[in-house]
């Protein structure tokens, strides 16, 4: 089974991040594309950060009516910080019957020279690179395993919603319903 590795904080998830690993499960030829929840990124150390299993239960209920799309803590069981390599490993132990295919921004593409063993990661796994906003790289001269697709980007960020929330806004149209509704009855980001 062809799993598709979309990794972040999820402070909170938003229908951006859904649409967009949407198209990448699409576009990527991907059978399931799983949200893997950080514990910390090691290159954003973010004081706002909420619990893991706060942010886990989010993505939860965020994902509940997409059958492809599918919650995961696995990174909570490993060391921290998280380093994609190590998870790779980690989860090619655990599960010999999927192949893991690494879906990242063009911003981090730009850094990934800068990631733990990531000259490792290419000889090994595919990775898919969708554009976003202000990244530039070139598209010519990619490695043999990676891939960029074309996704249309949805312009949420979980930065504004905090900062929505914060500000007494709402947040109606920028997460599903049970994710607004956990922010509200949890107080959180206020």
């Amino acid at each position: 089974m062809k799993t598709g590795l979309f990794g972040g904080t999820f402070n909170p998830i938003h229908f951006g991040h859904i649409r967009l690993a949407r198209q990448l499960l699409e576009s990527a030829g991907l059978d399931e594309v799983w949200f893997m929840v950080t514990p910390q990124n090691p290159f954003k150390v973010n004081h706002e950060l909420l619990w893991d299993r706060t942010r886990f239960r989010m993505v939860e209920m965020a994902l509940q009516r997409y059958k492809n799309l599918v919650a995961c803590d696995y990174e909570f069981r490993l060391p921290k910080p998280s380093f994609t390599w190590n998870t790779l490993q980690s989860l090619e132990k655990d599960y010999p019957d999927r192949t893991f295919t690494l879906l990242i921004g063009g911003d981090n593409w730009e850094k990934f020279p800068q990631w733990y063993r990531w000259d490792d990661i290419l000889r090994n796994y595919d990775v898919v690179v969708y554009p976003r906003e202000g990244s530039t790289f070139d598209r010519e001269n990619l490695p043999p395993r990676v891939k960029v697709v074309e996704t249309k980007l949805i312009p949420i960020s979980s930065t504004q919603i905090r900062q929505r929330v914060a500000a007494g806004k709402s947040i109606s149209r920028l997460v599903p319903k049970a994710v607004a509704d956990y922010i509200s009855q949890e107080h959180l980001y206020v």
